[in-house]
């Protein structure tokens, strides 16, 4: 990715926050021609003193009863912000589907075409009897979200585990719900179950805004919501408060890892697939950078570590693999821990290799799974769901087996 290129997309990022779709379609559509065929483009920028400087911000989506996007009302500073920029929806649509089309036909970067392609088809998902698979609503300061909450036939009142998985761009709790077979191996493990659903009107892909500063912090954004939605099914359900953990693919694989660093004291374990360590990126253009070639992570020595599985393709084009490995150093806290690597081969012929970093006793704290020759997919999951590779180990069933193996201290705060 050139220069050019680069700093084409980080002013793309800037007109689309300021929602000047338009300008950053017209935009777009420049830099994918050939390189000779146009200048470079050059930001229009005004002056610092301006009464009329625009706001880096983010559009509000139309509300019920409206057909416009609008900028928000408050500023960072305090003041009210006139919302004399207004979109309709339709136009806003027309122009994603404008945009996607473009990427499409050239070629785009992978990347990029992971959260703008198409959204995974809907799916049917078959209910033991005795068991639930419903529909609730969570609300804090920061909005709302839907969540599917599964509940095995052997709920009783009796505190059982809970496991909150966050789905990939383009999915939706049903589709991952499907494609990892997490319902199944509740239903006979014993666990509870959540899908927190990321709307299109909070991110167009439907991706976790992982990448976001104010999505990676604790008690704020999106970290706020998820721990929210975990917070109430334990004060709604019987659940086991040792025994809660966090588990996400690609985007949802990043917004675990930002909840393993933001809310420790919450999950006894995450599960990051194909996804990126906390803090890599703070917004669009340092996310694509990271998801290409990874960043620099920010290790906290001073906490505990925190128990996660990881699993990568070292055939993933969307995310490096580099990134899977970031998880792991962040996830060690600076901890000199033991190393074993294991090879071995699936039973659909699949080529991994298994390197488990164990503390003083034996225990296992980390492992880190690195698939041979796959792409960016939950490994052995269901063809039911998108995004999966069924020749691949099992993700699901090895990251039950590690999550309740971990459990935490039963006072701690909540």
């Amino acid at each position: 990715m050139t220069y050019r290129f680069s700093a084409g997309m980080a002013e793309v990022t800037r007109l689309t926050r300021e929602g000047r779709m338009a300008d950053a379609t017209a935009l777009i559509q420049a830099l994918l021609r050939p390189h000779d065929s146009i200048e470079a483009p050059t930001p229009k920028r005004e002056p610092a003193n301006s009464a009329h400087q625009r706001r880096v911000l983010d559009l509000v989506p139309p509300s019920v009863g409206s057909e416009h996007w609008s900028m928000p009302n408050a500023s960072p500073g305090g003041a009210d912000l006139s919302p004399t920029a207004r979109f309709p929806s339709a136009h806003v649509q027309e122009t994603r589907r404008g945009l996607r089309e473009s990427l499409r036909t050239s070629g785009f970067h992978p990347a990029i075409q992971a959260v703008t392609g198409r959204f995974a088809p809907g799916v049917q998902l078959t209910v033991p009897p005795g068991a639930r698979f419903e529909e609730h609503t969570f609300a804090n300061a920061a909005g709302s979200r839907k969540y599917k909450l599964y509940v095995p036939s052997c709920y009783i009142g009796e505190p059982l585990p809970l496991i909150v998985m966050l789905h990939g761009c383009k999915q939706s709790p049903d589709d991952f719900a499907a494609g990892t077979r997490m319902n199944e191996l509740a239903e006979s493990a014993r666990i509870v179950v959540a899908y927190p659903d990321q709307p299109s009107s909070a991110n167009p892909a439907r991706c976790w805004n992982w990448f976001n500063a104010g999505d990676q912090m604790r008690d704020a954004g999106e970290p706020s919501l998820i721990a929210g939605i975990t917070r109430q099914i334990m004060h709604d359900y019987a659940v086991d408060a040792a025994r809660v953990y966090v588990a996400g693919l690609s985007a949802g694989g990043a917004a675990a890892a930002v909840m393993g660093a933001t809310y420790s004291d919450l999950y006894a374990a995450i599960c990051v697939h194909s996804g990126l360590p906390c803090g890599v990126a703070r917004d669009l253009p340092s996310a694509f950078a990271a998801m290409r070639q990874g960043g620099t992570v920010a290790v906290d020595a001073a906490r505990a570590p925190v128990p996660a599985i990881v699993f990568h393709s070292d055939g993933d084009t969307v995310v490096s693999p580099r990134n899977g490995e970031q998880v792991i150093t962040q996830s060690k806290a600076g901890l000199d821990l033991r190393r074993k690597v294991s090879r071995g081969k699936s039973e659909g012929g699949i080529d991994y290799t298994c390197t488990v970093h164990s503390d003083e006793d034996g225990f296992h704290i980390l492992e880190h799974w690195l698939l041979h020759g796959v792409g960016h997919a939950w490994s052995g999951g269901s063809s039911a769901g998108s995004y999966t590779d069924p020749r691949g180990p099992d993700a699901s069933r090895e990251a039950v087996r590690f999550f309740l193996s971990h459990s935490k201290a039963p006072n701690r705060a909540l």
